[in-house]
């Protein structure tokens, strides 16, 4: 079972985010909307469940867990987006989802899902598609764990963030801590820090209120 940590359920329905198609946003509509504090843990791997929450407000992060306590991060899901799909097959989770902020999401029970997609039939296949792009993803994240060093994941993680500014500068528009980059890495927290200020010592990085900017091309290899 779940941990949780949600204020009362609410009636009152929250307006869609603008990126959610008219299906989502229809589905999110039939859903009980639900607002949870920062550090909620709203999915357990390995648990069972059938419940698919479609995220109005916030963000959720999408993790799982050593035995040693470390952490690797599959992804971040803000408005738009919903998590929970993985498990309608009837299996267990195969992830954890924790709130990265006070987050509020519509959350929609299998037999709702049902009836809808009975109801509007394109939706299974926008469902399909969701999945597959998570697969792939999930893929790409493996194949950089088995072929590409620490410095070689950091980089891709900086570009795939990066926004090219007016100056030749990228910017990073999210604040990362060295502790979230090495969820999403696999590595340590130590390890990232060393990279970081090593490519800051180089003219490579700087931060600029809390975000990382990069300077100038970042080297193939470190």
């Amino acid at each position: 079972m779940a941990l949780r940590n949600d204020s009362p359920r609410s009636n009152k329905p929250a307006p869609a985010p603008a990126l959610m198609s008219d299906a989502l946003a229809e589905l999110a509509a039939r859903g009980e909307n639900r607002r949870y504090r920062k550090g909620t843990l709203l999915i357990q791997e390995g648990d069972f469940g059938d419940t698919l929450f479609i995220i109005l407000d916030g963000r959720l992060r999408t993790y799982s867990a050593g035995d040693n306590d470390r952490e690797i991060t599959f992804g971040i899901y803000g408005p738009g987006e919903y998590i929970g799909e993985m498990s309608l097959d009837g299996g267990p989770r195969s992830a954890s989802v924790i709130t990265l902020e006070t987050s509020t999401c519509a959350v929609v029970g299998r037999r709702t899902l049902e009836r809808f997609i009975a109801e509007r039939p394109e939706f299974a296949f926008e469902l399909l598609a969701k999945v597959i792009r998570r697969a792939r993803s999930a893929t790409h994240s493996a194949r950089q764990l088995a072929l590409n060093d620490v410095y070689g994941r950091l980089k891709a993680l900086l570009l795939s963030l990066a926004v090219a500014q007016a100056d030749g500068t990228q910017r990073v528009a999210d604040r990362l801590t060295h502790l979230e980059m090495s969820h999403r890495l696999g590595c340590s927290r130590e390890m990232v820090s060393r990279l970081l200020k090593d490519l800051e010592r180089g003219g490579y990085v700087a931060v600029q209120d809390q975000r990382f900017v990069l300077m100038k091309p970042l080297p193939a290899r470190w």
